[in-house]
């Protein structure tokens, strides 16, 4: 059986750089590798047929002699071929491993430090807090490193000692199949170490659970979902590994008076009649103090006119400016007006020609006998 061409095995052209390369074979071997397809030897054929592919392209002297003689330049007799499996191709390809195998690398290097685990801290903020910023303190559980042991997990006076079946790598190599994969070493669970004696206050662990208290700085103009984070403030990471990071989630509380539109905050006024039409001076509630400030209203402010105060809204975030205070005017309707103020408005009404409805028998006694 004859072999299929090399470029058309990658879906690539003959033109393909390496980059182009490195991306073809990274999708055909996420696809059709053995531990994804177990028991399939149609997809460990086509892996084992891409894996070729790549070996013999990715070179530039076997690339050049396949291109000019085809397979025959490039098998055995030619002195350059596919013969059995050289690992070291994939040198770049440590991501694509990782999401195979579940490794962070790829290689026989020493096993990087485990980091801790990232933490979620909810916080409630009030309207203004979050308007102005402020400094708030929180306390939390987390895994902090064991100062009897300092994080090694030994007992006091004693070290851990270098792994004897990997050799403080955390990884053992072997092969599958005609592929030669690393993994996590059982014996020591990928740290590369061996505790003889553990710690007797954290069991071998490295940490213990303890509540920390922080003082963090909320900044002006965050909203709800906003997210802060601090780095290095999460669980301390297993054998003295790292500290993973701290997220703080934000709820900012609604306001009985206020709410916001982006930056600005909004006021809904509701002003009498008379004073849209005259015009007047009324005070007003800020986010810095209730009732101490005064506006003017213009005479013949129409209902959903806005007045807007520079300056008096949201902080905004990243930045030394805030955005305005938005006051937007709304007429007052008396639900149950006075005698006296249904014949005002009566006479008003005549006056513009306002139709309105005609006074009961009630209403004209009421009037008679007032």
């Amino acid at each position: 059986m004859s072999k299929r061409d090399y470029f058309e095995i990658l879906g690539v052209g003959h033109d393909a750089d390496t980059q182009q390369l490195k991306s073809a074979y990274r999708k055909l071997a996420l696809q059709y590798h053995p531990d994804r397809n177990p028991n399939d030897p149609a997809a460990a054929e086509k892996f084992k047929e891409a894996s070729e592919a790549y070996a013999i392209l990715s070179d530039p002297d076997k690339r050049a002699r396949y291109e000019r003689f085809g397979h025959a330049g490039v098998g055995s007799a030619a002195g350059g071929g596919f013969s059995g499996f050289d690992p070291s191709i994939f040198a770049d390809f440590g991501d694509l491993f990782g999401e195979i195998f579940g490794l962070g690398s790829f290689g026989g290097g020493r096993a990087r430090a485990m980091a801790g685990s990232d933490l979620v801290y909810r916080m409630d903020l009030s309207f203004r807090d979050a308007a102005f910023g402020l400094e708030a303190p929180l306390a939390l559980s987390r895994l902090e490193r064991c100062d009897e042991c300092g994080g090694s997990g030994a007992e006091k006076g004693s070290k851990p000692r270098t792994c004897p079946e990997c050799g403080g790598h955390g990884r053992q190599r072997f092969s599958q199949g005609f592929f030669t994969v690393t993994r996590p070493c059982p014996a020591c669970g990928g740290e590369g170490k061996v505790i003889d004696k553990k710690c007797r206050m954290c069991q071998g662990e490295g940490r213990g659970r303890a509540t920390r208290k922080l003082e963090i700085r909320i900044p002006a103009g965050v909203e709800t979902g906003s997210r802060l984070r601090l780095a290095g403030e999460g669980d301390a990471g297993p054998a003295g590994g790292p500290s993973g990071d701290l997220y703080v989630v934000i709820t900012v509380l609604d306001d009985e008076v206020f709410h916001r539109e982006g930056d600005d905050v909004v006021l809904p006024l509701d002003l009498p009649y008379p004073t849209l039409v005259l015009g007047g001076e009324v005070s007003i509630p800020t986010l810095e103090d209730k009732d101490k400030m005064k506006i003017v209203i213009a005479p013949g402010t129409q209902p959903g006119s806005e007045v807007r105060l520079r300056g008096h809204g949201f902080g905004r975030l990243g930045r030394q400016s805030r955005g305005d205070l938005v006051v937007r005017v709304n007429v007052t309707v008396p639900k149950s007006p006075s005698v006296n103020e249904v014949e005002l408005l009566r006479q008003y009404a005549e006056l513009v020609g306002a139709p309105t409805k005609r006074p009961g028998v009630a209403e004209k006694a009421k009037k008679i006998f007032k």
